[in-house]
């Protein structure tokens, strides 16, 4: 009995058309690809080329330095006269405006000081008035004078002119000699009456001098209490302190009941315009100048990002005004970079008086040139 031929099934694999061939295995010792490792190269390179791209091209267009602070022109409270403090119209951390009125001094004892200025100015001016009055009085008896000089005058040519025709007369007989003798005393009498006369003009005029400069006197002695009251109502006025700046109160450090003493700190007022001071290295100002923007990172607040601007640059490194400058020209010498401050004011003081305070800690960048907007993310 013959076999029947095989059917072919709808569900079978297998091919009739003729016998499979083994599939083609990678010949012996060819290289086998790895899309692993080309991927990681890929990788690596981009990851570099971004490291490169945010370490240094920023260097190319900004200046950046974490030794900064916040700093601010802070006014002392010092007292100009020493009193006892009756009242204090502020508290610690508090916000003051200017013209407040933050302390107030014990003043009796400046007050009777100025009443004690007002008497002797009182009296100096009376004086003064007494001295002005004497002016025309000497000058009266000046006139005076004068005015019995001319009679004198007078008396003493009347009595030489008898004198002379007494002695005239050619006859001896016709004149006695007791009336010769009578004009010659006569004569003698009205010439010592016009030099009595002159010097009692003279001494009029010395007297009239005295006077004058009495009235001198007079006056410096009034301008001299007039200067005492002018005193003694600063001292009152020095009794109330006030605030000469808007700010906050810091380092408060008086109490009701104190006695103070001029040059004694009472406290600091931290004005509302701060600024930052960056000491940057002399390598990095090259192209800083006044006026490029600047942003500040706070390091109490990383969250906040201030904007400001170059406001200036000092001139002289930080080591130069140090206490002990360096001195180059002895020992050895070691190069080292030297940094120097840079100023640098918020363009919102506002914002930047809510946040910070003087002495915080900041970073800064200076935009040299305006930074490539496709790499806003690595600002």
């Amino acid at each position: 009995m013959s076999e029947a031929p095989p059917v072919a099934m709808p569900n079978d694999t297998r091919t009739t058309t003729g016998p499979q061939k083994p599939a083609q295995e990678p010949a012996p010792g060819a290289p086998k690809p790895n899309r692993r490792a080309w991927l990681i190269a890929v990788i690596g390179i981009i990851v570099l080329i971004a490291a490169t791209l945010y370490f240094f091209l920023p260097g190319l267009y900004e200046q950046e330095t974490d030794d900064a602070y916040v700093d601010a022109h802070v006014v002392s409270i010092i007292p100009k006269v020493p009193a006892y403090v009756r009242q204090l119209n502020f508290d610690d951390n508090s916000t003051v405006t200017a013209g407040q009125l933050l302390i107030e001094l014990d003043p009796r004892d400046y007050a009777v000081a100025l009443a004690q200025a007002q008497a002797n100015l009182a009296n100096a001016e009376s004086k003064l008035q007494e001295a002005r009055d004497q002016i025309p009085v000497a000058d009266a008896r000046i006139a005076q004078q004068r005015a019995e000089l001319n009679v004198a005058q007078a008396n003493s040519r009347l009595a030489d002119s008898n004198l002379k025709r007494l002695q005239s007369v050619s006859d001896v007989r016709a004149v006695s000699s007791e009336r010769v003798d009578e004009g010659t005393a006569a004569a003698q009498s009205t010439g010592a009456n016009v030099v009595a006369s002159q010097v009692s003009i003279q001494a009029a005029e010395a007297a009239a001098k005295l006077t004058r400069t009495q009235a001198l006197t007079a006056e410096a002695a009034v301008a001299q209490a007039r200067a005492a009251l002018a005193q003694a109502q600063l001292n009152l006025s020095y009794t109330k302190i006030y605030a000469p700046e808007t700010g906050s109160v810091a380092r408060k450090s008086v109490e009701p009941g104190n006695f103070v003493q001029p040059g004694q700190l009472l406290l600091s007022i931290v004005p509302e315009r701060l600024y930052v001071i960056a000491n940057y290295k002399e390598t990095q100002l090259t192209h800083v100048r006044p006026g490029q923007p600047v942003s500040i990172h706070v390091d109490a607040f990383p969250g906040v990002k201030l904007h400001a601007h170059v406001d200036s640059i000092q001139r002289g490194t930080g080591s130069r005004f140090a206490l002990l400058p360096p001195e180059n020209a002895t020992g050895n010498f070691v190069k080292v970079v030297q940094r120097v401050p840079v100023k640098i004011v918020f363009d919102d003081s506002a914002d930047a008086q809510r946040w910070i305070s003087p002495g915080m800690s900041v970073e800064t960048r200076i935009f040299t040139l305006e930074p490539p907007r496709w790499l806003g993310l690595l600002n």
